[in-house]
């Protein structure tokens, strides 16, 4: 093997390495989980995400306020260019479309039907600064643009019938799921 053959390998795993971090952030933001999303940020990482600039701590307490009211989500993630700068930084470009759905408020509630539901939905990309620390590729730096969104009525949105239905709690079948064959360790 040469060693233009040992640096593209190198890539190839470093770049698997910051795919498994953007989804696992979006895992995290989708079912509520605090440990998840801080697993992919780096301690003193900041995030401005438009509404909210600063800490991962204050991101997290951000996202628990803006998520209220709603029992799901649902991240989609797109294309993801990855661009080295050296060894242990890059810069990283992914697509995402995101939804979620709650309750109509009071006085939206006028003129819908029982089960129709208020959806958010936003198309943007992340712009993020990843650096590898200790071995471990992390987000140091985030910056969100957003390239549409919108709100509407979701005609018949509301849940009904059997599920299991995605929630943005431990209560989601992914959390048994991957106990069932990751074992108790899996979190």
């Amino acid at each position: 093997m040469t060693e233009s053959d040992s640096d593209t390998i190198r890539q190839l795993a470093d770049r698997a390495a910051i795919w498994d971090t953007m989804c696992r952030y979006a895992r995290g933001v989708d079912r509520g989980d605090e440990a998840i999303i801080r697993s992919a940020y780096h301690l003193d990482a900041h995030d401005d995400h438009i509404a909210y600039s600063g800490d991962i701590d204050g991101f997290i307490a951000w996202l628990a306020v803006n998520f209220e009211g709603y029992d799901n989500s649902m991240h989609f993630l797109g294309q993801c260019l990855v661009e080295f700068a050296g060894p242990d930084l890059a810069m990283v470009e992914t697509y995402y479309a995101s939804r979620r759905l709650r309750p109509p408020g009071d006085a939206e509630a006028a003129g819908l039907a029982p089960g129709d539901m208020i959806c958010r939905q936003s198309w943007g990309r992340y712009l993020d600064r990843f650096e590898r620390r200790g071995g471990e590729w992390r987000i140091a730096r985030r910056t969100l643009v957003i390239d549409n969104r919108f709100t509407t009525v979701a005609k018949g949105g509301a849940r009904q019938g059997a599920g299991p239905w995605g929630t943005r709690d431990r209560s989601d079948a992914l959390y048994a799921v991957r106990a069932g064959i990751l074992g108790d360790s899996a979190g």
